[in-house]
């Protein structure tokens, strides 16, 4: 899970269009830059705003796509049955309507991007993949997710969203050990300091967190199925990320015929965002860049 970006209005002019997915459903996307094109599906905790920084640092080089999944901003809502398979629906929408085929996948959205460049015969090209919450050995754990739902009906969304973050080992190791009425606290006066012009709060996005979290649950062990893709694909971790997801991106290049392996040095699930959220867009420009020409 990584923060909603509060950053400033963007360098560099962007414009607003929307696709229409197999139900009906508007899907909106940002557009920045010029060239060949390039689609960046957000995670969980984010928007198409969360990574405006990275488009800017690519804007010269490429024509960068960024969706709201459902449920945010330009986008439409949930179906009730809403699942991998509304998303990756959702994502062949904006390809189709942008002509990109290549993608980056950030964390549950990472997810996405290997379903569809698995389901989507042809559509992607590259798929650079950053850390997708997938577990390998076993199911993935849904203590968490059951409290923060209970958490979200009981109108509790602070407490909803530490246990989001607990459960999703996001944040220093140290805040295992701090009381969790505490991290509520904390939480509550983060979320007054969020929001405000394009950039959705914390109390927008809470909601979200459930989907990302059923995503998860329905891809764990999944990674088997990617031998089959044949997209080439850039397989992105931060060193001081936590273990599960470092891990998966190690379980997938293994597994993936077409991939190359990146650790970032000292960056962690945050790299790919906005800088005033702790991301490093720059770093993961240069990487992707050097994927998408080749270099």
């Amino acid at each position: 899970m990584t923060s909603p970006s509060a950053t400033g209005p963007s360098a560099i002019t962007s414009t607003v269009a929307h696709a229409t997915s197999r139900d009906g459903t508007p899907i909106g996307y940002r557009v920045l830059g010029r060239g060949p094109g390039l689609v960046a599906l957000h995670g969980a905790m984010q928007s198409s705003y969360s990574h405006v920084q990275l488009a800017e640092e690519l804007a010269g080089d490429f024509t960068v796509y960024l969706p709201d999944r459902r449920g945010r901003g330009l986008s439409g809502p949930w179906r009730e049955d809403h699942g991998m398979r509304t998303e990756v629906e959702d994502l062949a929408a904006v390809l189709a309507a942008t002509g990109a085929r290549d993608v980056l996948g950030v964390s549950s959205g990472a997810l996405i991007t290997l379903r569809a460049a698995l389901t989507l015969p042809g559509a992607i090209r590259r798929a650079a993949i950053f850390e997708p919450p997938l577990f390998t050995d076993g199911p993935a754990p849904t203590d968490w997710l059951r409290r923060h739902d209970r958490e979200m009906a009981a109108g509790k969304v602070a407490a909803a969203l530490v246990s989001g973050m607990l459960g999703a080992q996001m944040g220093p190791p140290a805040l295992a050990y701090v009381p969790r009425p505490v991290l509520v606290l904390l939480t509550r006066l983060m979320m007054r300091r969020t929001g405000g012009g394009e950039a959705p709060s914390f109390q927008e996005l809470a909601p979200t967190l459930h989907y990302d979290g059923e995503l998860v649950v329905e891809m764990a062990r999944t990674q088997e199925a990617y031998r089959a893709i044949e997209a080439d694909v850039l397989l992105l971790k931060g060193s001081r990320s936590p273990q599960y997801l470092r891990d998966a991106v190690d379980a997938l290049a293994r597994v993936l015929p077409r991939a190359r392996l990146v650790e970032l040095p000292g960056l962690h699930h945050g790299a790919t965002g906005n800088r005033d959220q702790g991301g490093r867009p720059h770093v993961v420009a240069r990487e992707l860049r050097r994927f998408l020409t080749g270099a």
